[in-house]
C-alpha cells in the first residue's frame, strides 16, 4: 500500500544534502504517540477537535481556492545571513543560533544591531500579489524564540531588543488586507532555544531535544517523564500566551507550526484545543498535532524543499496538501547560498501540486536590512508573468481523472481541462491519452489562441499546436468538454515526446515494507527495498509500437547491492546490476525495449539483493532513439 510522502530519509552524498546540516530538519515531523497521550487523544477525539471539525470545511475554502502563497522566514538571524564571525554557515541560515551554540545573551547582542530600516510591508505584500501569490505567511517567532512583534509575554522580541522599535507584523497584515492577500504566522511552539525551559537549548541549558540527544534523544518524554513539568512551564508561560496573543491582536486567517517531534503529543493536542477555543475559524497547518493515526489540523504538509510529490492518500480531492519550497536551499536569507532554482523549476512545480490536488507555499529569505534580495525578487516576476496569463489553470482547480502524460500534467474547473505542457512536442502534434468525452473548443489560455482537435480512436485526442509561441516553462491549453472526463489507470507515453519519466512515485507497490523519500532533487526515491517478493510496476498505454532506450536512475550506497531485472509484459527484458559506491546518484542506460501498441506493462524486480536493501529508485526513463525509430 502507498504511504504518504511525509516519510523523509536523508540520502548522504547528494548535491541537495550538502546545502543542509544535520538538525536543520526532522524525518518524520509528527509524534508516535505513547499511551500517555491517550486522555489528552480520547478528550480530543469525542469532544472538542470533533466539534471543531464541523466548520473545517468553511474555514478552509479560501485556502483550497488560493493554491498559490508566499512563506517568509525572516528575524535576527537574517542579519548575518549564513555568518558567524567572519566564517561561513551551511545549512539553513535561521537556524544560525542552534548551529553555532550561541548564547541567550550573545544573541541578544545580535539584536541589538537588528534595524531593518528598508523594510516595506506595502512593497512586500505587492510583490506577492504580482508574483499571483494569494496568502503570505511570516515568521513571527522561530526556533531562536525571538518575537518579530512586540510581544506582552517575552521582552525577547523586535520592539524591546532592536533599535527598529516597529510592529512589521502589523504592518503587513495592514497590506494584505490592501492587496487582498489572506495572512497569517508561523509560529515555533515546540523548539525555543531562548527559553530555559524549553526543548531544544543543549549547549547552555542541557535541555532534550537537541543536538546532543540528551536524556534519550527523540523521545526525552517517555524516557525522562520527570522532566517534562519544565516543558509544560513552557507552554503554559509563553507558548500558549504568545499563540493567543498573535490570534487575539492580529486576527490572522492562517497559523503555521513546525517541528511538532520536540514536545509530547498530549502538549501539542493541549495547545490545538486553546487555538480552537481562541479562535474557532483560523486554519492551522498539518505539523502542530499529527500522529500515526490522523491529522488534527486542517492539512497535511510535505517534508521541506520538495522536487516532485509522492502520491497523497485517499481518493483524488480527499486530502488537503502543502509544499513548502524554497528560492535556494535555505529558508532564512544566506548571502552564501547561490543555488537559487529557475522561473521554470517554480511555474511547472506549481502546477504539478495544482494537478495532485495540492498548494505550493513558496518561501523567501529577506535580508536583514528589510529589502527583498534581488535574487528572490526576479524569480518572483517571472512566476508573476506566468501567472497572470495562466492563473485561471492554478486556482481553485481540481485533480483530473485523465491518467499522468508524459509531455506534462492536467488541471481541471468544471467542464475546462487545463494542458500544462513541459515538454513542447516538436511536431506540434499534442496527443492527450485517455479522454472520451466529445471536446467542444480547444485554445491556447495565453492569447486564447483557437486550436483544431481530431480524435484519435475513442481514447485519444490530438491538438494541433501550429502557430502556437512554446512557453518555455508551461505552455497551457484548454480543452472544453462536453461531459466529466472518465478516470483512467494507465500512463499514457505519446508517441513523440523524447524522454518519458516513470518516477518511482508514480509506480504501484507491490509488497509490503516500501517508503518513500521526502521528493526533494535526487530524494525523490522510494526506498525499504529488502524483499525478493517487492517490485514497482508502471501500467503504459501507447498509440503506436515503438523502441525506447531504457535509462534507470537510483541513489547508492554502501548499503545498496543486488541485481534486478526490467519485465516488459511479464517477460524477461533487461537485467542490471546495482553499482555499489559511497553514495550518489547513478543514472545509467541499461538496454532497449519496444512496446506495443496499447497497454505494456514494466515491472521492476530484485534478482538478488546483497546489501541491506537493493537500492533507492528515483526513476526509469523511456528515450527516444536519435532516429525516432
Amino acid at each position: 500500500m502507498k504511504r504518504f510522502f511525509i516519510y523523509v530519509l536523508f540520502c548522504t552524498a547528494t548535491a541537495t544534502a550538502a546545502a543542509q546540516v544535520t538538525g536543520d530538519e526532522d524525518k518524520d515531523m509528527y509524534n508516535k504517540g505513547q499511551q500517555r497521550d491517550q486522555q489528552t487523544i480520547d478528550e480530543a477525539v469525542n469532544g472538542w477537535w470533533t466539534q471543531s471539525m464541523k466548520t473545517h470545511e468553511a474555514r478552509i475554502a479560501w485556502w483550497q481556492q488560493a493554491k498559490f502563497g508566499m512563506f517568509i522566514h525572516w528575524g535576527v538571524y537574517s542579519l548575518p545571513g549564513g555568518e558567524w564571525k567572519g566564517q561561513k554557515v551551511g545549512g539553513y541560515a535561521e537556524h544560525l543560533m542552534r548551529v553555532k551554540k550561541i548564547t541567550r545573551s550573545e544573541y541578544l547582542q545580535l539584536a541589538h544591531g537588528f534595524n531593518p530600516v528598508l523594510f516595506n510591508a506595502d512593497e512586500w505584500a505587492r510583490t506577492a500579489r504580482d508574483a499571483g501569490m494569494r496568502y503570505m505567511i511570516i515568521t513571527a517567532k522561530h526556533h531562536d524564540g525571538f518575537a518579530i512583534y512586540p510581544s506582552a509575554v517575552s521582552d525577547f522580541n523586535i520592539h524591546d531588543q532592536t533599535p527598529f522599535k516597529r510592529d512589521p507584523l502589523a504592518a503587513l497584515s495592514a497590506a494584505c488586507k490592501k492587496y487582498g492577500i489572506k495572512f497569517g504566522f508561523y509560529y515555533s511552539h515546540a523548539f525555543d532555544w531562548e527559553h530555559p525551559d524549553a526543548p531544544g537549548n543543549d549547549w547552555e541549558y542541557n535541555n532534550p531535544g537537541g543536538d546532543k540527544n540528551l536524556f534519550g534523544g527523540r523521545e526525552w518524554f517517555d524516557h525522562h517523564p520527570e522532566l517534562l513539568p519544565k516543558a509544560v512551564k513552557y507552554v503554559n508561560e509563553k507558548a500558549i500566551p504568545q499563540i493567543k496573543e498573535l490570534l487575539t491582536k492580529y486576527h490572522p486567517d492562517i497559523i503555521w507550526f513546525d517541528t511538532p517531534h520536540k514536545l509530547p503529543f498530549s502538549e501539542n493536542l493541549r495547545i490545538l484545543k486553546a487555538i480552537r477555543e481562541t479562535d474557532p475559524n483560523v486554519v492551522v497547518n498539518g505539523r502542530l498535532a499529527r500522529n500515526a493515526t490522523r491529522n488534527y489540523g486542517d492539512y497535511l504538509n510535505t517534508a521541506d524543499r520538495p522536487a516532485e510529490f509522492a502520491p497523497v492518500p485517499g481518493t483524488p480531492g480527499s486530502t488537503d496538501w502543502e509544499a513548502i519550497p524554497t528560492t535556494n536551499e535555505s529558508y532564512g536569507y544566506s548571502r552564501y547560498d547561490n543555488s537559487h532554482k529557475s522561473v521554470p523549476f517554480f511555474i511547472q512545480l506549481l502546477a504539478k501540486a495544482a494537478s495532485k490536488g495540492g498548494n505550493l507555499l513558496m518561501n523567501i529569505g529577506p535580508k536583514g536590512d528589510g529589502a527583498i534580495d534581488t535574487r528572490d525578487l526576479a524569480i518572483l516576476k517571472g512566476i508573476g508573468s506566468w501567472i497572470r496569463q495562466n492563473g485561471e489553470s492554478i486556482y481553485g482547480v481540481k485533480q483530473s481523472p485523465l491518467p499522468l502524460q508524459n509531455w506534462g500534467v492536467i488541471t481541471m474547473r468544471e467542464n475546462k481541462v487545463y494542458l500544462h505542457v513541459f515538454n513542447f512536442p516538436a511536431d506540434r502534434k499534442l496527443y492527450v491519452g485517455g479522454l472520451q468525452a466529445a471536446v467542444g473548443k480547444a485554445y491556447t489560455l495565453a492569447g486564447k489562441k483557437m486550436l483544431n482537435t481530431k480524435r484519435m480512436g475513442p481514447d485519444d485526442v490530438q491538438i494541433d499546436l501550429t502557430g502556437v509561441a512554446e512557453d518555455a516553462a508551461n505552455t497551457v491549453v484548454v480543452l472544453e468538454v462536453e461531459e466529466q472526463p472518465k478516470a483512467g489507470q494507465a500512463f499514457f507515453v505519446a508517441p513523440n515526446i523524447p524522454i518519458t519519466r516513470l518516477l518511482a512515485f508514480d509506480a504501484q507497490l507491490q509488497g509490503k515494507g516500501f517508503g518513500f523519500g521526502d521528493g526533494k532533487a535526487d530524494r525523490y526515491y522510494v526506498d525499504g527495498w529488502k524483499l525478493p517478493a517487492q517490485q514497482l510496476v508502471w501500467n503504459l498505454r501507447t498509440m503506436e509500437a515503438r523502441s525506447y532506450d531504457v535509462v534507470i536512475k537510483y541513489v547508492t550506497g554502501t548499503e545498496c547491492g543486488g541485481n534486478y531485472k526490467l519485465l516488459l509484459n511479464h517477460a524477461a527484458a533487461i537485467e542490471g546490476k546495482v553499482q555499489q559506491t559511497k553514495g550518489g546518484v547513478i543514472t545509467e542506460k541499461i538496454g532497449e525495449l519496444k512496446l506495443k501498441q496499447g497497454l505494456n506493462t514494466l515491472q521492476l524486480s530484485p534478482v538478488t539483493i546483497t546489501g541491506t536493501e537493493l537500492m533507492k529508485l528515483l526513476e526509469v526513463q523511456l528515450v527516444l532513439p536519435a532516429t525516432g525509430k
